[in-house]
């Protein structure tokens, strides 16, 4: 990989002799810090072009760069179909213990407001196609439970109301500089804002008070009526994520209670 990695360098203006290290805790691809002089940077490389389910690396670029305008995400300084260049901000990863903090759900709920503020991306959250590229990756799974995935994606509806989401607002996608932006974006597209928050609530675990307490804060108090749909999207947002992990563990599902 380190050739791919200097290949890449030698085409980003002012980084060719830059010296790198890999990142650790990426899922989907490996990440580089590349360092030249006091400059640090982030470096994502592909071997190809990138399609659904995630963005191009020129969308996620894009997206990025108007969440670095709102404070949101940290700035881009390169992008092509296979590379990702952004800056690198030391800061505090989160981990599913920062939720148990109020403050937190209160620092988070207003980033997330201003995150689904921002302008439409253009591009539609395809939950459905994304499911079905799954389920044909699982090897050995149990067919029961992966049609009963299917069916609760597939019947399952965008609203009216889209707007932008990052789609994987896991708490190690959170980052306090000290204030609060979100890292990887290449998922982020056009989608129900629930679902972001249902992210945080199923995917951590949240207690009925802290999801109750997230809610309050993102509606300014009048959460409650809200409660139905956001267990809706926690359910969907579960049965994604169930397929999700079995494709990737190769039919060893690996979350317990999802």
């Amino acid at each position: 990989m380190s050739a791919a990695v200097d290949d890449a360098l030698a085409q980003i203006p002012g980084w060719e002799n830059a010296t790198y290290s890999e990142l650790k805790g990426g899922l989907t691809n490996p990440c580089w810090l590349v360092e030249q002089g006091d400059l640090r940077a982030v470096l994502k490389v592909d071997n190809q072009a990138r399609g659904e389910p995630f963005n191009t690396r020129r969308l996620e670029a894009q997206v990025q760069g108007r969440a670095c305008g709102a404070g949101l995400a940290n700035a881009v300084l390169y992008a092509s179909d296979t590379l990702l260049m952004t800056e690198y901000v030391e800061g505090t990863i989160w981990s599913a213990g920062c939720l148990s903090d109020y403050g937190n759900l209160d620092r988070l709920a207003a980033a997330m407001k201003k995150l689904h503020a921002l302008p439409l991306t253009g591009r539609t959250f395809d939950a459905v196609g994304a499911a079905r590229n799954y389920a044909q990756r699982i090897v050995g799974g149990d067919a029961g439970r992966i049609r009963d995935c299917l069916a609760k994606i597939e019947s399952m509806h965008l609203p009216h109301n889209l707007c932008c989401c990052h789609n994987d607002l896991v708490a190690a996608n959170i980052i306090y500089t000290p204030v609060v932006r979100f890292l990887d974006w290449e998922y982020a597209c056009d989608n129900d804002p629930f679902f972001d928050l249902a992210t945080i609530v199923a995917h951590h675990r949240l207690s009925p008070e802290r999801a109750a307490y997230l809610l309050d804060a993102y509606f300014e108090g009048d959460g409650y009526r809200w409660r139905t749909q956001l267990h809706r999207q926690a359910e969907f947002y579960e049965a994604l994520l169930w397929l999700w992990e079995a494709a990737h563990a190769g039919g060893r599902h690996a979350v317990d209670g999802l």
